[in-house]
């Protein structure tokens, strides 16, 4: 096919055309994306965001497998009892951070981290901090306490869920896909971390975590 010079500054002027209005939509979607991305924190999480953010580095040695959250949400007002088989629900530690655990005598990692939660609850457990270990056993449910008796867990107040649905609750909006499930929450509810399985939350690299999430 022969060339048309007379042809090749249109051609050229189009190309040029068509680069700078892709420029121009990567401008666009740049933009948008930042504000996306500022739109998926809750404004009542920022300082959920904050914490994740001091947490980020610490996320190593025995807590590695830590994930801070990078758009924290307010978590569901997850129900379950007290160990007088009162009914509470998260909302009463609003004021707190919170490390929540989901356990049961059936999951061997479970029985395996309660030792280390309760030593976590034993070093940082106070007016600003509290491990919540909900048990969510729903057959013979003599057996969590009997277990935290015998292994000598005696830091950690009693909670249970016998329909497991605090598990559901968590699993409907992906914050559950095994046990044990743990969730650092900050004092509005919000999420500052996750980790699917065990940890050695009262080793120093645990300690470290938690502290930096508590802002100190």
């Amino acid at each position: 096919m022969t060339d048309h010079p007379g042809r090749a500054a249109p051609s050229r002027r189009a190309t040029v055309l068509a680069i700078a209005a892709a420029g121009v939509l990567g401008l666009v979607a740049a933009v948008y994306g930042v504000m996306g991305a500022s739109r998926n924190v809750d404004a009542s999480c920022a300082g959920a965001l904050e914490a994740a953010r001091r947490v980020a580095p610490l996320a190593r040695g025995e807590v590695a497998a830590v994930t801070p959250a990078d758009s924290p949400r307010e978590l569901p007002n997850l129900s379950f009892t007290d160990a007088a088989g009162a009914p509470t629900t998260l909302a009463a530690w609003r004021g707190r951070t919170v490390l929540l655990n989901l356990w049961a005598t059936w999951c061997v990692p479970c029985r395996k981290e309660m030792p280390a939660l309760d030593a976590l609850q034993a070093r940082l457990g106070g007016p600003d901090f509290e491990v919540v270990a909900v048990n969510i056993d729903t057959r013979n449910l003599d057996r969590p306490k009997n277990f935290l008796a015998e292994t000598g867990v005696n830091h950690l107040a009693y909670h249970a869920d016998a329909t497991a649905r605090v598990f559901q609750d968590l699993k409907a909006v992906g914050k559950a896909i095994g046990m044990p499930t743990s969730l650092l929450i900050d004092p509005k509810g919000c999420e500052i971390a996750a980790l699917a399985g065990p940890a050695e939350w009262a080793s120093e690299d645990g300690l470290r975590l938690v502290n930096a999430a508590l802002g100190r």
